[in-house]
This record gives C-alpha cells, sequence and structure tokens, in this order.
C-alpha cells in the first residue's frame, strides 16, 4: 500500500510540474516585466570629450515598436550643446510617450577644423552605437531628426545624403541652413548673411570660389531625392542669418521631387520665435509626427 501511495504523489507531482510548465509557457509574453521609464545621461560614443548623448527611455519600450527622436542643436557648427534641446523633451514625452529621445552633442567646429565631414561622421558613429545597444535600450532602428539652425542642417543633410539603410522616417528643420551657393550666401548684400557665408569659408577651410562642388555636397537642398523622408520645415522672413529663401527653395525642391513635406514661414520673425508662433510650430510639429512616425 505504501507503495502504491508514493506512487500516486509522484505521478500526481510529475503531472503537476507539466502543467506549471504549460500554463508559464502560455503565458510568457504577458509574464515579462515590464521596463520602467529611465534616462541615460553622458553616454560616450567616440573618444573625444564632445562625443556624448543623452537618452530617455519610455516605460515599456520594445526593439519592436520604439522609435527614435534625435534632438540636434544649433549653434552655426561651432558652439552649442545638447542641453540647448531639453525644452523639446517634455513635449516629445507627453505627445509621443512609447518614443526614446536621444539629445546629441558634436565635435564643434573652428577655424581650419571643418565640420564636414566630422560632426556628419559623429552622427553615423551615434546612430551605429544605438544600432548595437539596440537589446541593451530596447529600441527600434527608427529615426526621426528635430534640429535647430546648423543642427537642423546636419539632420537634414545626413538624412539625404547618408542614410544609406533608409532608417530615418523624418526630419525636421527648425531654421536650418539648406543650400550654400545660395545667392544671399555667394553674393551677400547683408551684412549678417556675408558674416555666415564668411565663417562656412573659415571653418571649413574652403571658398565658394575654390570649390563650389564642396558647398553643393554639404548641401540639403542639392543632395535630396525623392527617397527622401517626410520634412518638415520652419523659417522667419526677417531671419538676419537664414534667409527666407533657404526654406522657401528647401520646399518648392521636396514638392517637385514628390516628397513629404510642409513648410512654414512666419511674418515677421527672426532667428527663433516664441508666443503663438511657437505654439503653432509645436502643434505643427505634432500633427506631422503623427502623421508620418
Amino acid at each position: 500500500m505504501q507503495y502504491k501511495i508514493n506512487k500516486i504523489i509522484i505521478t500526481f507531482s510529475i503531472s503537476a510540474l507539466l502543467l506549471l510548465f504549460i500554463s508559464c509557457t502560455d503565458d510568457a509574453p504577458n509574464s515579462e516585466i515590464e521596463l520602467e521609464k529611465s534616462e541615460i545621461i553622458d553616454v560616450s560614443y567616440g573618444d573625444h570629450a564632445e562625443q556624448k548623448y543623452d537618452i530617455y527611455l519610455p516605460k515599456g519600450r520594445t526593439t519592436q515598436a520604439t522609435k527614435v527622436f534625435i534632438l540636434v542643436h544649433g549653434g552655426g557648427w561651432v558652439e552649442g550643446d545638447k542641453k540647448d534641446m531639453k525644452d523639446f523633451i517634455p513635449e516629445l514625452q507627453q505627445e509621443s510617450p512609447d518614443y526614446a529621445i536621444v539629445t546629441i552633442n558634436y565635435r564643434l567646429a573652428s577655424q581650419g577644423n571643418s565640420p564636414f565631414p566630422m560632426q556628419i561622421d559623429d552622427i553615423k558613429a551615434v546612430i551605429a552605437q544605438l544600432k548595437a545597444k539596440k537589446d541593451e535600450y530596447q529600441i527600434a532602428n527608427n529615426y526621426a531628426f528635430i534640429g535647430t539652425s546648423a543642427g537642423a542642417h546636419l539632420g537634414m543633410l545626413y538624412s539625404y545624403s547618408y542614410d544609406t539603410n533608409k532608417d530615418v522616417e523624418m526630419v525636421c528643420s527648425i531654421v536650418g541652413p539648406t543650400n550654400f551657393t545660395d545667392n544671399a550666401y555667394v553674393n551677400p548684400t547683408e551684412l549678417t548673411y556675408l558674416f555666415l557665408a564668411l565663417q562656412i569659408q573659415a571653418i571649413t577651410g574652403v571658398s565658394f570660389e575654390q570649390n563650389s562642388q564642396f558647398y553643393i555636397a554639404n548641401s540639403p537642398y542639392h543632395v535630396v531625392t525623392e527617397d527622401a523622408p517626410p520634412t518638415l520645415l520652419f523659417y522667419g522672413d526677417e531671419d538676419p542669418l537664414i534667409p527666407s529663401s533657404q526654406g522657401i527653395d528647401m520646399h518648392a525642391k521636396l514638392d517637385e521631387l514628390g516628397v513629404t513635406n510642409e513648410f512654414t514661414l512666419y511674418s515677421g520673425e527672426g532667428h527663433g520665435w516664441e508666443g503663438a508662433n511657437l505654439l503653432d510650430t509645436t502643434e505643427k510639429l505634432r500633427a506631422f509626427i503623427q502623421a508620418n512616425f
């Protein structure tokens, strides 16, 4: 009798374990621990002190669904910092809570230390590291650039000319230069346009007269193709640094190529704005993200 009881107990135990295993297997996708919201600051992606980024990771992220905003600061390619883009973060987290956000620093240019291709190489390195850390961060290989001024130029230039894998699904330019061969820069009549033209020549070490092809190759207007990602453009018609032709011509070129785009030129605004126009920018950016990213 003792033998029979033990045998029944053993049989029951094995059956219970099998049921437990089957139950755990069936429920596995739903029993995974949901990742919490987190942020990692000053992640190095190269040996230079300026090669760092911050990443803001959403709750419940996955490698299949968590797309990534990459925010690129301005500063004329020679100054600025990722903290300059911090005001975008709360808005993006509120309106796109399932997306990750990356703010990047890149090596700053100086006289004789050209930003091209140095700063594009830095963007390449950031994206390469994000891909390498995809499983660690639990993010997808889908990106959108939002840049201001020089940062907008870099975001467009990378997206149009260097994104060979077509990972960039959207790019937003806020007062970003688009065409270095614009007559406003090549033959400037405004002192401020002359200043920017001279700055570009000083930091690249190349004049337009010496090498116009260099200026063409680093102009989003000239390198964009019909495969470009949807593009959102914001400019002011009294910008002392970026003539309105930079936005108007870029919009026309994108239309000509059949690239999805929206363009806003704010009357009376310069190299940035506040109040009602800033609210308008925020609302249009939100809608464009919802439609295209």
